[in-house]
């Protein structure tokens, strides 16, 4: 068995043992509520809405929790003499905290097709958050790396919300109608990840969906590369050595 299959196990577990797929099917439980007293008997306009909230700040939140759990546990000091990569590492987390996301989108389509109406792809749903989840999960990556504790972490991640998803909802409420602005916001990844979403109902045009795809692939390969050349100083900064 690979380096990569064990750590992903490995996360998978420690996941479990940090109550945070537990944590995450709490959530899931909240999103069906707000799915419940919506009184729209078709959740294809909300469901995507939901799982974009999802998939961006759990993503970042789930990370950051896993790695500080491993400060604390002082695991981090040991990746350093292990013959595990910075990439098998990274990308383990990185799969393992997509699961959570994942998880999330089938409670929540089961959900929907069960007691409700819904006309989206579970499979272009599917793609839609794992590239979202993938992306934002090395955001959170990256946001740990300056954050000393989990609280720190937390205010950068809704600094994020504040300045990347806010217009999000605004057009999504109609308070947005500019066209200029809307352009605009096409350089936003949270519009990318929102247009991934949206596009599970058939109706978006190819290549405003294809941009968007390529732009959260390539964003997360940036971030990747970021991520990795800083992993050593981070890891050296948190165990202490």
């Amino acid at each position: 068995m690979s380096n990569y299959a064990v750590l992903f196990a490995g996360e998978l577990q420690r996941m479990v043992r940090y109550s945070i797929i537990g944590a995450s099917i709490v959530v899931s439980g909240l999103w069906i509520l707000v799915l419940h007293f919506t009184e729209v008997q078709d959740v294809g306009a909300i469901l995507p809405l939901l799982l974009f909230v999802d998939a961006v700040s759990m993503a970042i939140i789930l990370i950051g929790v896993t790695l500080f759990f491993e400060k604390q546990e002082g695991t981090l000091k040991t990746l350093l003499v292990s013959p595990i990569t910075k990439m098998e590492y990274v990308l383990a987390k990185t799969s393992a905290n997509t699961v959570s996301n994942v998880l999330t989108l089938v409670i929540l389509y089961s959900y929907a097709w069960l007691f409700r109406e819904v006309n989206l792809s579970f499979a272009a749903l599917l793609g839609a958050v794992v590239v979202i989840a993938v992306f934002h999960s090395l955001v959170g990556f990256w946001f740990s790396y300056y954050s000393s504790e989990f609280t720190d972490l937390l205010i950068n991640m809704f600094k994020y919300l504040l300045v990347f998803s806010v217009p999000i909802f605004l057009e999504a409420a109609g308070l947005i109608t500019n066209e200029f602005v809307l352009n605009l916001m096409h350089v936003l990844p949270t519009k990318a990840a929102m247009t991934l979403l949206q596009a599970s109902g058939g109706e978006a045009a190819f290549g405003t969906v294809f941009f968007s795809a390529v732009y959260l692939v390539g964003g997360a390969a940036i971030l990747l590369h970021v991520v990795l050349n800083k992993f050593d100083e981070f890891a050296v900064k948190e165990s202490g050595v």
